[in-house]
């Protein structure tokens, strides 16, 4: 955090933002301009009378001019009213509006971010950038920018009318007001990186509150409610700290104002009884003078707390702006060829990556997945599997951040990745990861979220092949089971089975299955396993799998250990090498014989610590 507090609103980039929401809305601005001019000029009706009641009414007793004065009071007031009320309705419309298509532009713009991106941003923090940033649009747009150009417009008459009763008692008044304006600005200048560090902290804490309550089970599991709780309280705390100093500073600028009326009164009294008494004033200029130079105080008060509105909704502004300046896929996108047909066959030449600097997870990988055929990637973990399935899905790109050179090319069908439309070539991608998302709606929505225009004929004949059916048409609802938070009120193997049928919906090229029947059982596997060899015909299909069955009638096999591939080919031509892989067939094979024929044994007595944690 020490680094956000060094970091200081960006004000020309933010107020090129500002200015875009504004032009957006000019025409309700517009508008709204003119009932703020009407409603201003009939705020000074009231003021502006007491000449006449002074020197008309009470000094020459023209008491019959009494009831003209309350009736164009009264007309005044009613047209605050009906401008006031317009003005809010209209500027407060035109600020909803502009807050809705900036949070709308935001999320659009932040869905279409690379992979990498989330993976160094926490997800409460970009909630917070689409829905507590874009909220403070409504202090340009709406009744904020409303109050300050009013304040202005006030105060500009105000002084004016001021100067044409007295000049000299006007100076003085302008000295003083001319002092608060200077402490304003050196306010506002302390105020500005505080209320950019409020939103970096608000985003933290909800952050590690999404996250805290997403994995409340884990939480719960090791007793850690205590641990999250005083997570929570110091993220609480620093944001109270950073409150605290706002309203201090916020306080002090309104005590300063008090401080400000008091001064311009005693100049008022002085002077202005002064000229009173020498005939320079009539008591009615004088009690005008003191009307209007109430009626200046009240900008005086707004400025100060629209002006911190106005500062905060541009510190946010320019947290927003920090985002969307981040490049999309999309743009990258726009000077790509496009991709319109895929055979599906994936080739890796020299393929090498890391994550963090001369930290490498893959080292030249070279192989060829011809289109149609199963690729299987084997190896201790850590050893960079997912690391390849990730670059074959585009997620991450061939990269080594130590080094200038060409970190190698990934091609499909002959074409490099990278001079490709993404978007053109994830049309062809199935994926059934580790951890199987699934979103809080129907068991339904779920898996036609692959392809929403898919027949409800289709999705059942999906769900058959995955040996999802069996289970989703014992639900009471069907597939208008509703499945909860990331699929919560499902069991782990239903989860998986789910997002196997959500991939089969898509009718993929190329099918990504990482870990696909993991959370199964030996039954459910094997029921399923003919489905995904159905599935697997005719797509190029790359395989993480820790059972021998899902991936021995692979047409390759790639043995990969740190960041190498260190053997390659089929499961009998890898068996005659008696390598790597024979040594992982072996320690599976005797680890599964042990849980068969002993099921009841602790198996972790009878083979080594590495085996019982070895996956292929």
């Amino acid at each position: 955090m020490a680094d956000d507090k060094k970091k200081k609103v960006n004000y020309s980039s933010a107020w090129a933002e500002a200015r875009k929401i504004i032009w957006e809305a000019r025409w309700r601005l517009a508008f709204g301009g003119l009932l703020l001019l009407i409603s201003r000029l009939a705020s000074m009706v009231l003021p502006a009378s007491t000449k006449y009641l002074g020197d008309e009414v009470f000094a020459k007793q023209n008491y019959a001019m009494l009831k003209w004065i309350a009736l164009v009071i009264g007309v005044s007031a009613l047209v605050q009213g009906i401008t006031g009320f317009a003005l809010s309705q209209i500027l407060g419309v035109a600020a909803q509006r502009a807050i809705t298509e900036m949070r709308k532009r935001v999320q659009t713009h932040i869905e279409r971010l690379p992979i990498s991106y989330f993976d160094s941003t926490q997800t409460g923090q970009l909630i917070s950038r689409i829905m507590n940033d874009a909220d403070g649009i409504r202090n340009l747009v709406g009744t904020g920018i409303g109050q300050l150009v009013g304040s202005f417009v006030t105060a500009g008459v105000s002084i004016g009318v001021l100067f044409w009763l007295s000049w000299r008692l006007t100076s003085a008044t302008m000295v003083v007001l001319i002092l608060f304006g200077v402490a304003l600005f050196y306010a506002f200048k302390f105020l500005r990186p505080i209320f950019r560090e409020r939103g970096e902290i608000t985003a933290e804490v909800t952050g590690r509150l999404g996250e805290s309550l997403g994995g409340i089970r884990i939480v719960k599991a090791y007793t850690a409610e205590k641990r999250e709780e005083l997570i929570f309280a110091r993220g609480a705390h620093k944001l109270f700290r950073n409150i605290a100093k706002s309203v201090t500073g916020v306080s002090a600028i309104s005590s300063f104002s008090s401080i400000l009326i008091g001064a311009v009164a005693v100049v008022m009294i002085v002077i202005g009884g002064s000229a009173v008494q020498a005939g320079e004033m009539t008591l009615g200029d004088f009690l005008m003078y003191i009307a209007f130079t109430f009626l200046l105080a009240m900008p005086v008060f707004e400025l100060t707390a629209v002006g911190t509105q106005i500062t905060e909704a541009l510190a946010g502004l320019d947290r927003i702006r920090e985002v969307l300046a981040e490049t999309s896929e999309d743009e990258t996108d726009a000077a790509k060829q496009p991709l319109p047909n895929v055979e599906g066959t994936i080739e890796f030449q020299n393929v090498s990556f890391e994550y963090e600097k001369d930290v490498p997870v893959l080292k030249g990988v070279s192989f060829v997945a011809p289109a149609g055929t199963t690729t299987a990637l084997v190896g201790s973990s850590g050893s960079g599997k997912s690391t390849i399935l990730s670059l074959v899905l585009n997620f991450i790109q061939p990269g080594i951040r130590s080094a200038t050179e060409n970190s190698g090319n990934i091609l499909i069908d002959g074409h490099d990745l990278r001079e490709v439309k993404l978007r053109d070539y994830r049309r062809h991608l199935g994926v059934v990861l580790q951890d199987n998302f699934l979103f809080d709606g129907t068991v339904l929505d779920n898996i036609r979220f692959s392809n929403p225009e898919a027949s409800f004929e289709t999705i059942k004949e999906m769900c058959r092949i995955a040996n999802a059916d069996e289970f989703i048409e014992k639900f009471p609802n069907g597939y208008d089971t509703i499945v909860g938070e990331r699929g919560v009120k499902l069991s782990g193997g239903q989860r998986q089975r789910i997002a196997i049928a959500r991939a089969l919906l898509a009718d993929p090229r190329i099918l990504i299955l990482d870990e696909a029947t993991s959370s199964l059982d030996s039954e459910s596997e094997a029921l399923i396993q003919e489905g995904l060899n159905n599935l697997r015909k005719g797509r190029t299909t790359f395989v993480i799998a820790h059972r021998l069955s899902t991936i021995r009638s692979a047409d390759q096999i790639l043995v990969v250990e740190n960041g190498e591939i260190l053997e390659r080919g089929t499961h009998d031509e890898l068996i005659k090498i008696d390598g790597r892989y024979r040594q992982l067939y072996d320690k599976q094979y005797r680890f599964e014989q042990n849980l068969f024929v002993n099921p009841g044994e602790d198996f972790t007595g009878n083979v080594p610590e590495t085996l019982a944690k070895t996956k292929l």
